[in-house]
């Protein structure tokens, strides 16, 4: 697509960028990314994948917005407590950016409805809470061949990893937690604490990374990172990275080896 003036005014520090450049801006404005789970790290990503100029988003969360969230999910607001988190997280794209489309979805996400939600993007994120939903998005974006980015954060500690397990070499997000965690045993913020801004740092750093995805093949800034963990620190504070492997009897990916 070609930008408008008004686009490439809006977008002009990131055109200068070699790394993206106007070809890279306007692949993003083609871009459709699904984002799963609108807490704290879907706030971030959103604002920082609204702010690149993604111009399709879909939004899913069945949670509504409470008065504790307000530490750390940074879209929110207290006129939002009380509401939905997707019909607010619209709200805030609404007022950011009103050329951005947004489609949301309130239902529960499951093994029997994720390939649905996914199916047809460019990229998921994935932000929530536990195991379960977090392999039934992982098997679908298999089922559905579209990649995977997740991330998640507690206490002082995030991690952030991209996952391409359509693809024959590549692993899945099961291939590194494995299938018993097929439950919604997560530890919890509300348990065990969290620091506000340690969500905002893997959240802008998940979009950054899905940036990078977005880009592969269109922008030298395009470097998807597959199998790639990142993993944060925020008390040191500090970064490393592993190397996840494939795991070929994996029961979500093992069978595209052949």
């Amino acid at each position: 697509m070609t930008l408008s003036s008004t686009r490439a005014e809006r977008f002009a520090r990131h055109i200068v960028l070699p790394e993206i450049g106007g070809a890279g801006q306007a692949a993003l404005a083609d871009a459709h990314v699904v984002l799963a789970g609108l807490g704290g790290i879907g706030a971030p990503v959103l604002q920082y994948l609204a702010g690149a100029g993604v111009g399709h988003l879909t939004l899913l969360d069945d949670g509504d917005v409470e008065a504790s969230n307000l530490q750390r999910q940074t879209i929110y607001t207290e006129r939002d407590i009380g509401h939905g988190k997707a019909v607010s997280a619209r709200r805030w794209v609404a007022n950011f950016d009103r050329e951005l489309q947004v489609r949301i979805e309130d239902a529960r996400i499951d093994a029997g409805n994720a390939e649905g939600l996914v199916e047809g993007s460019d990229l998921v994120i994935d932000g929530t809470d536990n195991f379960a939903t977090r392999l039934a998005i992982s098997d679908a974006c298999v089922a559905a061949s579209v990649p995977l980015l997740s991330a998640a954060v507690g206490r002082f500690q995030g991690q952030v990893g991209a996952f391409a397990g359509h693809l024959p070499d590549q692993p899945c997000y099961r291939c590194f937690v494995g299938d018993a965690f097929d439950a919604e045993d997560c530890d919890t913020c509300a348990e065990d604490g969290i620091l506000g801004a340690m969500v905002g740092w893997t959240g802008s750093f998940a979009a950054m990374q899905a940036v990078r995805v977005l880009l592969d093949g269109k922008a030298a800034f395009g470097d998807p990172q597959w199998g790639k963990l990142h993993l944060m620190d925020g008390l040191k504070p500090g970064m490393r990275t592993l190397i996840i492997g494939r795991d070929p009897a994996c029961s979500g990916c093992g069978g595209n080896d052949s």
